[in-house]
This record gives C-alpha cells, structure tokens and sequence, in this order.
C-alpha cells in the first residue's frame, strides 16, 4: 500500500529524517515544525494560483446592498458571475462582473442609493468587495477564488497538498526551517528542490490552461 503524507507523518517521520533533528526527544525542534508547515503552506498558496486552491462558491446578492464579503480564506478572486432572468422558466443567463479599481467604481456610480443590474466589482477591503451598480433586485451569483486550502494541524490531518503535493510542501517545509535550524549543508539543494516543485507544479498548470483552451484536430 502506497504510504500517504498526513500532518502526523510530515511532522514525525519526514521533518525530522531530513534534518536529522526535531525527534520528540528534541523538543525545541519538535514543537516548532507545526509553524513551519504552516508557514510553507501560506507561503505556496501565495506563490502558486493553481486550479487546487480554486473553490467556487454560491451565493446572492441582494437588492440594494453593495458592499458583500469575501469567501472564507479568500487569497483572489478569479471572476464572478451572477444570473439574470428566471430559473423556473429556464430563462436564466449568465453574465460576468468585471474587475475594476475601487476609484474608478466610486467614480461610475458615485450615489450608491440608485440601484441598477450590476456591471463592476473591486476589492473594498481585505474581507469585502463593492459591486457597482447597487443591485436593483437579487441575484445568485457565483464566485470563484483562490482559498487558502484549511491549514493542518493535529486534527486537520490532510489537505490539497498532502494529497496531490507532498514533495512541495516537505520541501517548502525544510525551507521554513533555515531561518530556525541556522545555516547547513543541506540548505542550496533544498531550496533548488523546492524551485523545482513549484516550477513543475506551475508548468502542469500551464499545460491544463493550454489543454482546455486548444482545439483538436484529427487530420
């Protein structure tokens, strides 16, 4: 049976194996991989927009509301769409919300009491967005966003990248290391292995955007 990367195994087995340190006997080491597995995990999710860390969501926006927050663990948002006509009819359309900066959103529609479809979106903080025009009835709208995959822990024991990325996230986590471990060795050759996941990760990812997007042709 094929041996599957787990938090428990990352932090027990394969940490300490590699740095030859971080045994329970070892507590200053042990009890500081959990944040260094996290921390590589924030660290690739900002590096990499891939189609794991792509989650849809549903929801509605609302007549008369502008400001809607973003999704749990929201890093970006890659398009949202929204319905319009009637479902039970077999009427309804989808159309895009196109991405804008917030000035130019204040600018196009600068009275938020006058309601219309809406057209625009952009980042009003961190947590929110604002949708341009206020909407004038609602609408389910569908969202699309980069999520930081739930961090693990000793009950989160997997996650996206423990089941399709072990290599990345064991070097990813050797590589959190070097500030606490100090220098070593081994410290090039992990992070020239780390460079190399996340190049190759990246480069599958180009070949899925191309597959998706090329026609075939059977001469």
């Amino acid at each position: 049976m094929a041996a599957a990367m787990t938090f428990d195994s990352l932090r027990n087995t394969d940490f300490p194996a590699y740095v030859e340190r971080g045994f329970v006997n070892d507590p200053v080491v042990y009890d500081q991989v959990p944040s260094l597995i996290n921390l590589a995990e924030r660290d690739i999710v900002t590096t990499l927009k891939i189609l794991g860390f792509l989650n849809p969501v549903n929801g509605t926006m609302t007549a008369g509301v502008a400001v809607y927050p973003k999704p749990d663990r929201w890093r970006g948002t890659a398009s949202i769409n929204f319905g319009v006509g009637d479902p039970a009819l077999d009427l309804q359309e989808r159309v895009d919300l196109f991405p804008r900066a917030y000035e130019y959103c204040n600018q196009y529609w600068s009275n938020r009491a006058l309601r219309a479809q809406p057209e625009f979106y952009a980042d009003y903080d961190y947590s929110h967005i604002l949708v341009v025009p206020t909407p004038d009835q609602d609408y389910p709208f569908e969202w699309n966003y980069w999520q930081q995959p739930p961090l693990l822990d000793d009950v989160n024991q997997t996650n996206w990248l423990t089941d399709f990325a072990p290599n990345l996230l064991l070097y990813g986590t050797l590589v959190q290391s070097f500030p606490f471990l100090k220098d070593g060795p081994w410290k090039e050759q992990w992070k020239g292995m780390y460079t190399d996941e996340l190049s190759s990760i990246n480069t599958q990812e180009l070949q899925r955007v191309i597959d998706r997007t090329t026609v075939r042709r059977t001469v």
